[in-house]
């Protein structure tokens, strides 16, 4: 019983940084019906910088406290993130909006490379490691063990996702957001800026991916030019799971495919005789992607994506 309860917890801890992603995935998808796979990459960004503003407090103020250093690092990166893809949908899609559906797959795509590319040369090839800043002494949960960073991460994540529904559901922006995804024609007729909704959707997109990249550089102690690579197309799939362009469908999502990647690498794991342990968790995602869109195309909670046509 201890051992489901470690991997369900593992499982939370996982699930709540991929639903964090995936809510950029499925925010711009149901705005735009665009899918930006330079996403992951954003996250990547995130880590980095917040590594990078961590180096700098702890060599300049090497007093200060661990989650002092975290929060700044988190107040920092998620501008910087919001940044960075305000100017991806300015440069690289917006000229895009009205073209067929493959050239902003590729120029994503191309995004995503360029962005590998930049962090390469700013922060190197090797992975970089990412300082403890919080005591590791872990907490006693039924029998199950977690630690301090990660039950900062879970409340994080708790926090933005109610942060971002009441935005959509309770503010101004998002029923303009809401409009928009509906019909951005009539939307606009009705007095509601696109442009500026798209621009926003971008960057709250960013800045809780700024979240999830910082929390995993402190969760797993090591970041590189690549980390946003395999968890964006985790989060992806987590997105279809849950229901592309359905917020409350990614979060689900995401929740459940990191509970189904740890019970995957424990349970499965051991009936295997270790062959399908740790090392092969990474394929549970993709079969669960494959599962559902042969099963139920449209994900758990269904696409929440009009027809424009």
């Amino acid at each position: 019983m201890d051992t489901f309860i470690q991997q369900i917890l593992n499982g939370l801890v996982l699930g709540s940084m991929y639903a964090l992603i995936a809510l950029g995935y499925t925010m711009v998808y149901g705005v735009l019906n665009l899918i930006n796979f330079a996403h992951g990459d954003v996250l990547m960004i995130g880590a980095m910088v917040g590594l990078t503003v961590i180096n700098l407090l702890q060599s300049m103020y090497p007093g200060l406290p661990g989650y002092v250093d975290l929060a700044i690092a988190i107040a920092v990166a998620v501008p910087a993130c919001m940044l960075v893809n305000i100017i991806i949908e300015r440069v690289a899609y917006r000229r895009l909006r009205n073209a067929p559906r493959l050239a902003p797959l590729i120029t994503a795509i191309g995004v995503s490379m360029l962005l590998q590319t930049f962090a390469m040369m700013i922060w190197g090839r090797s992975p970089l490691p990412f300082p403890p800043l919080l005591s590791t002494e872990p907490i006693m949960i039924g029998g199950a063990l977690i630690s301090q960073t990660q039950v900062l991460l879970l409340v994080l994540a708790a926090l933005a996702m109610f942060g971002l529904v009441f935005l959509v559901e309770r503010t101004k922006m998002g029923r303009a957001m809401r409009a928009v995804a509906e019909n951005p024609r009539v939307a606009g007729l009705m007095g509601v800026n696109s442009d500026r909704v798209i621009v926003a959707t971008f960057a709250i997109g960013a800045g809780l991916a700024a979240v999830a990249g910082v929390m995993w550089g402190a969760n797993y102690a090591s970041v590189t030019f690549t980390l946003g690579v395999l968890p964006g197309m985790k989060a992806f799939c987590a997105a279809v799971l849950g229901g592309i362009g359905n917020i409350y469908g990614a979060m689900i999502g995401g929740i459940l495919l990191g509970i189904i990647e740890s019970l995957g690498a424990g349970y499965i794991g051991d009936l295997t005789g270790g062959f399908l342990g740790s090392h092969y968790q990474d394929i549970f995602a993709f079969v669960v992607l494959i599962i559902v869109l042969t099963v139920r195309p449209s994900g758990i909670m269904g696409e929440r994506v009009a027809d424009r046509a």
